[in-house]
Formats: structure tokens, C-alpha cells, sequence
């Protein structure tokens, strides 16, 4: 068993687990491999058996295991240790991670990460039959929970997708360290289930790697200036290497040169030995110097480094300084019990542990505590290298063929790499290589080779390597069915076979292009069988295929012909195949045809070809259409076309019917058969010629006679031949006419229609009424039609019949223009109907009944007197005046009248008295006082009497008082008195004006009106005037013509007194402008007119301006403004939602200015 190294004596490590990523431990100080037999590890090509993704403060994590690689198929990542065997920890995990997953849809996988750089690992479980959330668990190593580590440099993700049920759990390294790298393990739980899975991560350091396994290397990794510069990590011991057997050196232990060394040779060891890290190497050797210090527990402490191979025994040993301190033994943080692997002595004060049969897994740190100090090492364990016993052999082969490489190690199972070219061969699922292990045996399998294959292969292992060249050529092709060439209809099944002697891949192409597959062609390889498939053939299709096998110069073509028989497609035309064209327009009819080759098209109508060329009618052929031109469409035109379709493939033929259609023929004149006051009838026949589609209606047009304008009177086709105009102006003279309408157009107007002029007859006579009956006539009246129009009216027609009869009898036999007429010659006691008509141009208008039969027999009625009602109280007149007075009466037969004044018979010379059959009338054309009277009026038939009275007073102005007389005079005042007027003018005074006149001047002035009494006191006289007075007297008729002046005058006498005028101080009637009445808010309905009204005070006259929203409104057609005694008015026409706003009213004037506000909201109201 070589001597273990010698590391830093008294180095104290710490006994915790390393931290979480976030907060990376120191790389270990002692991580030196031993160098007292660095040859021995060169020649057996080892390096210490620590493996890169380890670490050594979180506890062993299972190194990689070759028998793992070997089931999955698969060669470790490209960091790799060399003669690494499966432990009993690491054989659990294998077992685990090759177990069926239960919970586990996506596991993490192993990555590899640079230094600095990110990396995520993911892990998906399926959620459909768990009924709550899963728990996961992130470990490092074995025991290290990352949950409680996440932080700067780790972080941990959970999310779930809800439509595929899917709880996706992320686990982040940020900026990941040399020291993060490791075995991690993810574990899932949920109530009685469980999984887990395990991954490793490798992280490559940024700058490099290590060629060479050396102690020295260490050094030339670590950064200048940095705290663990100069530090070993035996991780970059364990980078790839390159395959090339090692010069051997002597043994050199650096560190024992550079310890008794003098520090001027420092630079020259460093030089020789190829120490890059020299500042590094310094630091760590002042350090070991610096804690060589005697500890109080330990007498003698543990070695820095211990190598032990792989199944031997190492021996650590301690001296205490004193032997009773309790002592106990650590690996990586977790205490070392007794067992048959660790045992334990005690002698005197050396405390000695022994690790036997040692495994890959025991390579890491220990330490052993003594009361409140320790001491650690590590340990290094060492696999023997493999070697190769059997060397490969060069193969040759053909393509297609299964190649196995075979070689042998000197080991069962041993760890062993492939390489092609030098480049490491991973095998995989989807991978034709294949290693298969049989004991000591290792064999390379190849399914399939192709040339591609052929290069020198290399097997690799700890302990040497061997290479052998693989040649892999083509087998000499048969075409044993070659292509052939087809022609095909359009549409369907090409199939192109072809078979070679060789299952090999080929190439089709077409044209020289390549084919690719698609939904339309699918090429298919079966074996041997090569197939070119095209489900539905089209025209594109056609060309030379060629079939090309791969790495062979032999081609196999083949033509493809798609033919297709002619078709005419007809789909665009009616179901009759008619195609309708208007006369005088161009025909171009395109008719789509289809065929391959290109069919020849032939037009023909009646046996007669259509040519090609440039006549009227004429053809045109195109590849995918023919078309037929006809350039001014005739009626003759119409008929039966022909097509003649014919290719190699076949002959089609079809017909189509052209139909020319044009505007019908104008219709006749128009006659109108009926006319009424604003409307007529008329009627026509259709047109002789429709133009060869139906006629669809009519349009009417009329104009007056005397116009050239005419006019549209529907716009809606009239499917009929009769129509009535209306609203027409009565009295007028119109024509009208006719156009007919079909699918093609309107046909030209017809000739007018023979002038006619709308006339109404009137409406019924009206309150018709029985004048008077004698024992042979009947007298009846009535009054005009309401209705007259404008053809006038040129009389009545009185019709009777006997009751029991339907024969009507005209009374009169010409038309008569009265409103009364009597019928005469009738039979005493018979009972007769009676009816009267109105007649003008139009005719007879409706009759107007009598409502019950008339006796033909005279009765007496007693007479009887209808005073008006003004003529009930005393009729009043004046001089001068008209009395025109109108007594109606009854009584039959016709009353006598008698007219008497005061009693006495009226004197027809002053006065007038017209009688009629219904009343008697009074007539005065001037009246005078002397008509005054009471006038009797009786009336008498037979025996019976009627009398009425009835008062004329007929007034005049009053004359003048008859006396006035000055009653008294004192001060400014004079008492006066009169006597009423001897004539008051038949009729009462109403009172008297008085009027005084200064004796200077005599220039009257009146004093008082309208005064009742005959005396009064004139008051207010200016003193040391004289004055004289007057009287009028006053009636309803006016003033007297004349007044009554008082004889004397009165003189208004001075007493000595001096009157002084009164001084009266002028009244300011200045004032600021002031609101008496405020704007207020108003509530308007959109189209109806709106007012605002404020009231405003203020002298001068204030300036009104009204606003809108601060904006003044000014010559604005929609308001009107208004200023009445100072009430202020804005009227708003018809306002809409527009004119709601703010409106204000603004008053200046010199003193002032003052404003008011009202808001105006206009409504719609919903229709």
C-alpha cells in the first residue's frame, strides 16, 4: 500500500455540511492528490479517484458507474474518471432511477454549465388522479435540503397548467460555481407514493482544461489575486483527456522542494516544474507555515492527505496530549460508529481508526474532534488501471450490413470509451451504434453502415487503448424491374415502381427538380422497392421522372403523359343554356372548356361553321376556353349555337340557344274614359311588339296641354292597363301617355291621349225647406252647394214624385238660377217627395232630399211676432243718423200688417215700410228728434192678431247751462253756479266741463271735466290776476255746441302778502344697473320656441347684451332679443340639443355693469 501524502499539519476544517449553492464553501484546502509516486499514477494512467461533480462538504455523492452507463445505453458526459467502479450506495441509486416512474411525467436530466453561467433543471408530474398537490424535494448529495438554500444563486419554481393537469417544477442555479457541481436528487411524494430521480451536474471551468493529471495543474487553474488563489481543486484533475500515452517524469514533490528551498529559488522551481500560479502556490505554502503550531489537544494531528487503492485498508492515527479527552470520528460532517468496516483502538494516547476493504465512496474528508478542537484529512481512493487485452481488428464491409468492432479488458464490466476519429461515440435510442458488454468482452455494433462509416475506430480504457480501420463499401446494384413510361387520365392513380437488388435510399426527381412528398404524391421505400405514387393525377403532374439510387451513378427514367377528354362547363348559364343579349350590343360569350392536350374547338349554328377571323360572328380559341363574338347583336341572331369539342382523349359537344332581346314597341294612345274633379281613368292595349321578353308594367307620364313638361305619376311599374291620375288641378286641359317596360328596357313614349280637362260636379244643395203650400202648388227654397268647384254653377233642378211612386217629375224644364222655385198643377190633398240638384259642366250633383212628403192642402198658421233682441229695449239713434229696422214674423196665408206712432198712423212720406212674406222692415234714411215715439206693429191672419211695440229715441247734443254766476271769491278761489241746459238733447246730461280765461290774454283753459254737479270751486288762481268762466254741458252725444260765460269777472285781490316761490332742490335719478327680476333656469322642448326673461333697472337707460357660453350673440337669425320698460327678453327659434348651455344677461351703463346667469337644457322628446 504506497504512503499516503502529507497535507498541512493542524489544519482545522469545518464540521458543518457545506452551504447552499448561494453561498459556495472554499475549495478544499488539502485537495492534493499524493505526489510521493506521481509515476506510479502516470504509468498505471490514473488520477486520485475524486470525481468531479463530488462535493466534499455535502457528503459522498455516488460517482459515476460504468454498469449505469451500460444499461442506458449511453457513455457519461464528457468530464469522466478513469477505472471508476459502482459502490453499494451507488448501486441503490441505479436501482431506484431504473424503477418504473409512478409520479414522475418529465425527469430532470444531467446538464453541464460553465462557470458564471445559469442552468435550469425542470421535473413535470401528472396531476389527473392526485386530488391535491404534490410535495417535491431538491437534494445535494444525500442529505443537503436545498429548500431552505434558495437565495441569490438558487431558486425553486413551482407552476401548474390548468387545461393538461401538469404541476411543472423548476429548480434555477444562477451563475453557478466549480464548486456547485455534483450529484443532485429530486424527490416527489404524494400521501402513500413516491419517486424520485437523481441527475448530476458538471460545471466546465470558463477558461480551459487540464491535459495533464499532474499536482502542478491545480495551480496554473487558480486566479491571481483571489482569495483562494493558489487553492487545489482536484476536480480539474478529472477533465477529459486527450488519448495519448504520458512521457514518463521522475518524482518530484514540489512541495518538499519548495519547503527547503530558499525563497530566491522559488521562481526557478516554478519555472522548471511549470508552476503558472507561483503568487497562489506562495500563499498556500506561508499558510501551511504559518499553522504549524503546537495544539493543546493533539499531540500529533492527522496527515493533511491519505491514498489508500481501491480494497485496501488505511490506517489514521492521532496523539492526544491528554488521554482522557473523549475522541470522536467524522466523515463529511456525519459522526463514524464502530462497525466492521470502521474499527476503532486506543493505545495509550494514540487513537488509531482503521477503514477497511475502501471503495470509491470513502474517498473523501474526515476529521476527529478532541474536546473543543480537531484536526481533518482526506483520503483518496485509487482505482487500478484496465488495460486491453485483445486488440481490435480491422473489418471490412459492405453497406447495409451489421459491423461489430470486438475487443477484450482485463476486467469484468470495466468502464470503457469508443471513439470514431477520435471522436467519443455516445450511443442512444435513435443512435446505430450500439455497445454490447459481456464480461471482459466489449463489442461496438453497427447497424446498417453506410460509407459514411467507414474511419478508424478506437477503444479507450484506464489502462491503455486499441484502434482498427473500418471500410465499408457499396454492393454492385441490380435493377431488376426498371420504370416505365405512362399515360394516364386526368384524375387518376400514377404509380411509378421500380426494384433494385439493394435495400438503399434514392432520390426521385422530375424535370431534373426534386420531388417532394406531399399529401398529393407520396413516395414510398419498402425494402428493395422503390415507388413514386400521385393519388390524383393532374395536367402539372406530367414530365420525366427519374429514379436515382444513393452513392450509385445509375439512373432509372421513366415519362409520365396525363391525358384528360374535352369538357364543356356550362355551369354559368341557365338551366336551358339560353344566354339572353341585348340588340345593338356586343356579344362576348367565353365558354370554359378543359382537356389534355388542348381540344380544338368548333362553333356552328344550322350546319353553317363559325370561323375564326373578324367577321360580325365570329370564334375565338384559347387553351382553357372558346368564345363566341357577336359585335352588334341582331334579332336575327337568335337561334341555337353548336360547340364541337375533339382531342386524342375524345369529343364532347353542346348546344347553347341565344336569345336577342330588345325594347318593346310604344303602346297606343291612351283613352280616357272617365274624368272627376282631380282624377280621370284610363286605359290602353299593350304594345304590338314586346321586344322579345314580357312586358314587366307601365310608367305614365301627363302635362298640361298648354306645357311641354311632362311629368312622372308612378314610379312603380304598373302591371296593369288601366291607371288613374289624380291630383290634378280642376279646370285644366291635360294629355297623358304611356311607355312600356321590359327586362330590356323602356319602351318609347306613345302618342298623347285626346286633351281632357278634370271637372267636378257640386256638392248637394243644401237646407232645403218648405217655403209655403196653397191647395195646388208647393213653394220650396234652399240654399247653394257648399261645393261649388271650378266648372261653376249653372242651375237647380226641382224634381217631386207622389208618395207610393218612384218616378220623378222635373218641376222646372229648364235649369233656373234661384234658390226657390214653386211647383205648380198639383192635386189638392196629395202628398208629394221633393228633391233638388245642382247642375254645371260636369253634370248633376247629388240630389238633396226633402226628409219627410208635403199635403198639398194650404193650413192656417196664427201669426206670430219675432222682435229682435235689441230692439226689446228703447232703440237709440242719433241726428242724422240711418234706422233700418228688420221685424221677421209668421202666419199663414200671408198676414196682414199695420204700423202706427204714438198711436197714430204712420206718414209714409217721413218714414219707410216694406213688407214681405216673413217680415216687415222700417226705413229712415236721416233720422230726426221728431221720429222719437213708440211704433205698434200687428199682425193678423184671419182672426187671429199679433201686436209688438217697439221705442225710437233719436238724441241731439244738449244746449248750453242757462245762468252762471260767480258765488264768492277769497284767495286764490272762486265759488261758481249754474242752471242745468233748457234742451238736454233728448236725452240725460252726463255732465259739464268748466273753463277759465285770464282777462289779458282771454285764452281758455279747462279746469274741470266730467263734472256732475251745478257747482264747484275753482282753487290755485294766481293772485292779482282777473278771470272770467265758462260752462259746457255734456250728453252722450259730446259737449254742447255753445257754453255760458259768467257776466262779471273775478278778481283775485293781493293782501299784502309776498309769496315766495318754493325752492326745490333736482333729484338725482342716476342709478347703477340693477336685476329685479333674476334669470332663471329653463327646461325647453327641441322645435318648440323658447324665452328667457329678466327684468333690470337703472339710469341712463342700461345697455343690454346677451351671451351664450361666454360668447356674445350677435346678428343671429335663431334669437331674437327684446327690451320692453326694462323687461329683458331672448327668444330661441325652434332650438335643438345644440343650444342648451349657459346664457347670460349683461347691463352696463355709465355707473356700472352687472350680470346674471341661467342654464337652458333643451329636450327631445321621443317621437
Amino acid at each position: 500500500m504506497p504512503e499516503p501524502t502529507k497535507k498541512e499539519e493542524n489544519e482545522v476544517l469545518a464540521p458543518a455540511p457545506a452551504p447552499p449553492p448561494e453561498e459556495p464553501n472554499k475549495e478544499k484546502e488539502a485537495g492534493t492528490a499524493p505526489v510521493k509516486e506521481p509515476n506510479k499514477e502516470k504509468e498505471a494512467g490514473t488520477a486520485p479517484a475524486k470525481e468531479p461533480n463530488k462535493e466534499k462538504e455535502a457528503g459522498t455523492a455516488p460517482a459515476k458507474e460504468p454498469n449505469k452507463e451500460k444499461e442506458a445505453g449511453t457513455s457519461p458526459g464528457k468530464e469522466w474518471s478513469i477505472g471508476e467502479s459502482p459502490a453499494g450506495e451507488e448501486q441503490d441509486k441505479q436501482n431506484a432511477n431504473s424503477q418504473l416512474s409512478i409520479l414522475f411525467v418529465e425527469k430532470p436530466q444531467g446538464g453541464t454549465v460553465k462557470v458564471g453561467e445559469n442552468i435550469t433543471f425542470i421535473a413535470k408530474v401528472k396531476a389527473e388522479d392526485l386530488l391535491r398537490k404534490p410535495t417535491v424535494k431538491w437534494f445535494k448529495g444525500k442529505w443537503m435540503d436545498l429548500a431552505s438554500k434558495a437565495g441569490k444563486h438558487l431558486q425553486l419554481k413551482e407552476t401548474f397548467e390548468r387545461h393538461s393537469r401538469v404541476y411543472t417544477f423548476e429548480m434555477q442555479i444562477i451563475k453557478a460555481k466549480e464548486n456547485y457541481a455534483g450529484n443532485y436528487r429530486c424527490e416527489v411524494t404524494y400521501k402513500d407514493k413516491f419517486d424520485s430521480c437523481s441527475f448530476d451536474l458538471e460545471v466546465l471551468e470558463s477558461t480551459g482544461t487540464t491535459p495533464n493529471i499532474d499536482i502542478r495543474s491545480a495551480f496554473k487553474r487558480s486566479g491571481e489575486g483571489q482569495d483562494d488563489a493558489g487553492e487545489l481543486d482536484f476536480s480539474g484533475l478529472l477533465k477529459r483527456r486527450e488519448v495519448k500515452p504520458q512521457e514518463e517524469q521522475p518524482e518530484v514533490d514540489v512541495w518538499e522542494l519548495l519547503k527547503n528551498a530558499k525563497p530566491s529559488e522559488y521562481e526557478k522551481i516554478a519555472f522548471q516544474y511549470g508552476i503558472t500560479d507561483l503568487r497562489g502556490m506562495l500563499r498556500r505554502l506561508k499558510r501551511m507555515r504559518r499553522v504549524e503550531k503546537k495544539s493543546a489537544a493533539f499531540a500529533r494531528i492527522l496527515d493533511p492527505a491519505y491514498q489508500v487503492d481501491k480494497g485496501g485498508r488505511v490506517r489514521f492515527v492521532v496523539e492526544l496530549a491528554d488521554p482522557k479527552l473523549e475522541v470522536k470520528w467524522y466523515k463529511n460532517g456525519q459522526e463514524i460508529r464502530p462497525s466492521t468496516k470502521y474499527i476503532f483502538e486506543h493505545k495509550g494516547c494514540e487513537r488509531i481508526m482503521f477503514i477497511n476493504n475502501c471503495v470509491l465512496t470513502d474517498d473523501s474528508e474526515y476529521y476527529v474532534t478532541a474536546g473543543d478542537e480537531k484536526c481533518s484529512t482526506e483520503l483518496f481512493v485509487r482505482e487500478p488501471p484496465v488495460m486491453v487485452t485483445k486488440q481490435l481488428e480491422d473489418t471490412k464491409a459492405y453497406c447495409g450490413e451489421r459491423v461489430e468492432l470486438e475487443c477484450e479488458v482485463s476486467e469484468d464490466d470495466a468502464n470503457v470509451k469508443w471513439f470514431k476519429n477520435g471522436e467519443e461515440i455516445i450511443p442512444g435510442p435513435k443512435s446505430r451504434y450500439h455497445i454490447r458488454v459481456e464480461g471482459k468482452k466489449h463489442i461496438l455494433i453497427i447497424d446498417g453502415a453506410t460509407k459514411a462509416d467507414s474511419a478508424e475506430y478506437s477503444v479507450m480504457t484506464t489502462g491503455g487503448q486499441s484502434s482498427a480501420k473500418l471500410s465499408v463499401d457499396l454492393k454492385p446494384l441490380k435493377i431488376l424491374t426498371p420504370l416505365t413510361d405512362q399515360t394516364v387520365n386526368l384524375g387518376k392513380e400514377i404509380c411509378l415502381k421500380c426494384e433494385v437488388s439493394e435495400n438503399i435510399t434514392g432520390k426521385w426527381t422530375k424535370n431534373g427538380l426534386p420531388v417532394q412528398e406531399t399529401d398529393h404524391l407520396k413516395i414510398v421505400h419498402k425494402g428493395r422497392i422503390h415507388k413514386l405514387v400521385i393519388a390524383n393525377a393532374l395536367v402539372e403532374d406530367e414530365g420525366d421522372y427519374v429514379f436515382t439510387p444513393d452513392d450509385y451513378s445509375v439512373t432509372l427514367p421513366a415519362k409520365v403523359h396525363v391525358v384528360d377528354p374535352p369538357k364543356i362547363n356550362l355551369d354559368g348559364l341557365d338551366a336551358d343554356n339560353t344566354v339572353t343579349v341585348i340588340a345593338g350590343n356586343k356579344l362576348r360569350l367565353e365558354i370554359p372548356i378543359s382537356g389534355e392536350p388542348p381540344p380544338k374547338a368548333l362553333w356552328s349554328r344550322a350546319d353553317k361553321a363559325i370561323m375564326e377571323g373578324s367577321g360580325r360572328i365570329r370564334s375565338e380559341n384559347y387553351p382553357d376556353s372558346t368564345t363566341l363574338v357577336i359585335d352588334i347583336a341582331e334579332k336575327d341572331d337568335s337561334g341555337v349555337y353548336h360547340i364541337n369539342l375533339k382531342n386524342e382523349a375524345g369529343e364532347a359537344h353542346a348546344s347553347i340557344k341565344i336569345k336577342v332581346v330588345d325594347i318593346p314597341d310604344p303602346p297606343v294612345a291612351p283613352n280616357v274614359t272617365d274624368v272627376g274633379d282631380d282624377w280621370c281613368i284610363m286605359t290602353w292595349d299593350p304594345p304590338l311588339y314586346d321586344g322579345g321578353s314580357p312586358i314587366l308594367g307601365y310608367f305614365i307620364e301627363r302635362k298640361k296641354k298648354q306645357s311641354s313638361r311632362w311629368m312622372r305619376l308612378n314610379f312603380d311599374l304598373c302591371k296593369e292597363t288601366i291607371f288613374e291620375p289624380k291630383k290634378m288641378i280642376e279646370g285644366v286641359a291635360y294629355e297623358v301617355r304611356i311607355f312600356a317596360v321590359n327586362a330590356v328596357g323602356i319602351s318609347k313614349p306613345s302618342m298623347p291621349s285626346k286633351p281632357f280637362v278634370p271637372l267636378a260636379v257640386t256638392s248637394p244643395p243644401t237646407l232645403l225647406t218648405v217655403d209655403s203650400v196653397t191647395d195646388t202648388t208647393v213653394t220650396m227654397k234652399w240654399r247653394p252647394p257648399d261645393q261649388i268647384g271650378a266648372a261653376g254653377l249653372d242651375g237647380y233642378v226641382l224634381e217631386y214624385c207622389f208618395e207610393g211612386t218612384d218616378d220623378w217629375i222635373a218641376a222646372n224644364t229648364e235649369l233656373i238660377e234661384k234658390t226657390k222655385f214653386t211647383i205648380t198643377g198639383l192635386p189638392t190633398d196629395s202628398r208629394i217627395y221633393v228633391r233638388v240638384k245642382a247642375v254645371n259642366a260636369a253634370g248633376a250633383s247629388e240630389p238633396k232630399y226633402y226628409s219627410q212628403p208635403i199635403l198639398v192642402k194650404e193650413i192656417i198658421e196664427a201669426p206670430k211676432i219675432r222682435i229682435p233682441r235689441h230692439l226689446k229695449q228703447t232703440y237709440i239713434r242719433r241726428v242724422g243718423e240711418a234706422i233700418n229696422l228688420v221685424i221677421p214674423f209668421q202666419g199663414k196665408p200671408r198676414p196682414e200688417l199695420i204700423w202706427t206712432k204714438d198711436g197714430a198712423p204712420i206718414d209714409k212720406n217721413q218714414i219707410n215700410i216694406r213688407n214681405s212674406e216673413t217680415d216687415t222692415i222700417v226705413f229712415i234714411r236721416k233720422a230726426e228728434r221728431s221720429h222719437s215715439g213708440k211704433y205698434d206693429l200687428q199682425v193678423k191672419v184671419e182672426k187671429f192678431v199679433e201686436t209688438a211695440s217697439i221705442d225710437i229715441r233719436v238724441i241731439d247734443r244738449p244746449g248750453p247751462p242757462q245762468l252762471v254766476k260767480i258765488e264768492d271769491v277769497w284767495g286764490e278761489n272762486v265759488a261758481l253756479s249754474w242752471t242745468p241746459p233748457r234742451d238736454d238733447g233728448n236725452t240725460a246730461i252726463t255732465g259739464y266741463t268748466i273753463q277759465k280765461a285770464d282777462k289779458k290774454s282771454m285764452e281758455w283753459f279747462t279746469v274741470i271735466e266730467h263734472y256732475h254737479r251745478t257747482s264747484a270751486t275753482i282753487t290755485e288762481l294766481v293772485i292779482g290776476n282777473e278771470y272770467y268762466f265758462r260752462v259746457f254741458a255734456e250728453n252722450m252725444c259730446g259737449l254742447s255746441e255753445d257754453a255760458t260765460m259768467t257776466k262779471e269777472s273775478a278778481v283775485i285781490a293781493k293782501d299784502g302778502k309776498i309769496y315766495k316761490n318754493p325752492v326745490y332742490e333736482d333729484f338725482d335719478f342716476t342709478e347703477a344697473p340693477m336685476f329685479t327680476q333674476p334669470l332663471v333656469n329653463t327646461y325647453a322642448v327641441a322645435g318648440y320656441n323658447a324665452t328667457l326673461n329678466c327684468s333690470v333697472r337703472g339710469n341712463p337707460k342700461p345697455k343690454i347684451t346677451w351671451m351664450k357660453n361666454k360668447v356674445v350673440i350677435k346678428d343671429d337669425p335663431r334669437y331674437r332679443m327684446f327690451s320692453n320698460q326694462g323687461v329683458c327678453t331672448l327668444e330661441i327659434r325652434k332650438p335643438s340639443p345644440y343650444d342648451g348651455g349657459t346664457y347670460c344677461c349683461k347691463a352696463v351703463n355709465d355707473l356700472g355693469t352687472v350680470e346674471i346667469e341661467c342654464k337652458l337644457e333643451v329636450k327631445v322628446v321621443a317621437q
